[in-house]
């Protein structure tokens, strides 16, 4: 089986990889870490949706074209005037262009090239006959890495859990490589004692959480996890966003996540509903707009921490879901199956002058019911582990109360 591996030479599989990614804005490198970026290209500090994306096209043109470095380059700089990107970590300088244009560069090319060797070394037509796999490091590398350097020649079975955490890149520049081995490749590292990890592979440096010798957030193998769905991605990264980069991610990627997030929140409710007991589940259903945040911030110097906003089983079937249905002012399951698209273009965005929440209002699915439907939406000011921004109430509320509510400044209309 004939192989590209050279990094100006793609080949199929290495396109089809970063052509999949979702540009996902950011702030800081380690947003989002290992397998995420199976699904994610970000820029550290390219917070704008429209500038990671054309970051991520002029990445894209490198690989397909194999131009290489300097023609990256030249369209990083393009990039940049043309967004008016400023403050970004190597600004100022041309060594400082020069390095971050190189980290941002080899990275990609490296774990897209690894993840393209991921898909083709576990092609089931290769395992048949290469079953094991063969650790390389690269000769003529200018400061190698003692560890990495003791695992050259190293062969495994290919299911073995180390190529989980140690297939290449495991750095910041590592250009080693992973090859495919027969039976007889791998009878002979065994006995040159070449076919076992060496102890203490699976234990974590302090300093960076990954094992010795790999640098943080590369102890992943890329392509891997490429079957995730990318909304578990977008959630874990949009609970640890500051609120306005969080916000402005969650609207740019919703046209392109729309159907996968509908799915897992109607997933979600069917299981709650099927099994209505407090179990803590949460799920993820949308996010507090740009021009929300604007208008806490403008209106009431209110900052919340991040932008998710996420529901829990007990709101809809715990204590409060019944004592809304003895009142008789509870929502349907046809209403709770509409939340995402009643948190995204809600009728009415009121905020709560008592307790500083949100209000969010849209009509039921009867039009010949005065009804309205209310969820009340509370923020974190403060980032505490574990914690999110939930719904704390949904019910049924008259038109006719919502407005005296309104003009008896028990809340006042946002939008």
């Amino acid at each position: 089986m004939t192989v590209d591996i050279g990094l100006n030479n793609p080949f199929a599989e290495q396109l089809e990889f970063f052509r999949n990614k979702l540009a996902l804005p950011s702030e800081r490198y380690d947003d989002i870490l290992k397998a995420a970026h199976d699904r994610a290209f970000i820029v550290a500090g390219a917070a704008n949706a429209d500038l990671v994306n054309d970051l991520h096209q002029a990445m894209q043109r490198r690989i397909e074209d194999g131009k290489g470095l300097e023609a990256f380059r030249k369209e990083f700089k393009d990039v940049v005037l043309k967004h008016g990107w400023v403050g970004w970590t190597g600004e100022g300088s041309a060594a400082g262009h020069a390095w971050r244009t190189r980290v941002i560069y080899q990275t990609n090319m490296a774990t897209s090239y690894a993840a393209g060797r991921w898909k083709q070394l576990t092609n089931p037509a290769l395992l048949s006959v290469r079953p094991y796999w063969k650790y390389h490091h690269a000769d003529g590398v200018m400061h190698p890495r003692p560890l990495h350097v003791s695992w050259d020649g190293l062969v495994l079975p290919w299911d073995h859990p180390f190529w989980l955490t140690h297939f290449p890149p495991n750095g910041w520049f590592c250009h080693c490589w992973v090859t495919a081995v027969d039976q007889k490749e791998y009878d002979k590292a065994k006995a040159e004692g070449r076919a076992t990890p060496p102890p203490g592979w699976d234990t974590a440096d302090p300093i960076t959480g990954a094992p010795p010798g790999i640098d943080k957030g590369f102890d992943y193998a890329p392509g891997a996890s490429v079957s995730k769905p990318l909304k578990e991605f977008i959630d874990e990264k949009l609970i640890n966003l500051d609120a306005p980069v969080g916000a402005s991610m969650y609207e740019a990627m919703r046209p392109i996540l729309q159907q996968e997030m509908q799915a897992a929140y109607q997933a979600f409710l069917g299981e709650v509903l099927a099994d209505p007991v407090k179990r803590g589940r949460v799920a993820i259903v949308g996010a507090i707009a740009p021009e929300t945040l604007a208008w806490l911030e403008a209106n009431k110097a209110i900052v919340p921490v991040t932008a998710e906003i996420a529901v829990q089983d007990a709101l809809i079937v715990g204590r409060k879901a019944i004592r809304h249905q003895e009142a008789g002012d509870a929502l349907t399951a046809d209403d709770w199956a509409r939340l995402p698209d009643i948190l995204e273009k809600p009728d009415q965005i009121l905020f709560d002058t008592v307790h500083g929440k949100l209000f969010y209002v849209a009509s039921t699915s009867d039009p010949q019911r005065d009804a309205r439907i209310a969820v009340e939406f509370d923020y974190l000011l403060k980032k505490k582990k574990g914690e999110t921004n939930l719904l704390v109430s949904a019910f049924r509320v008259s038109k006719d109360a919502l407005a005296g509510w309104i003009v008896g400044k028990l809340y006042e209309v946002v939008m």
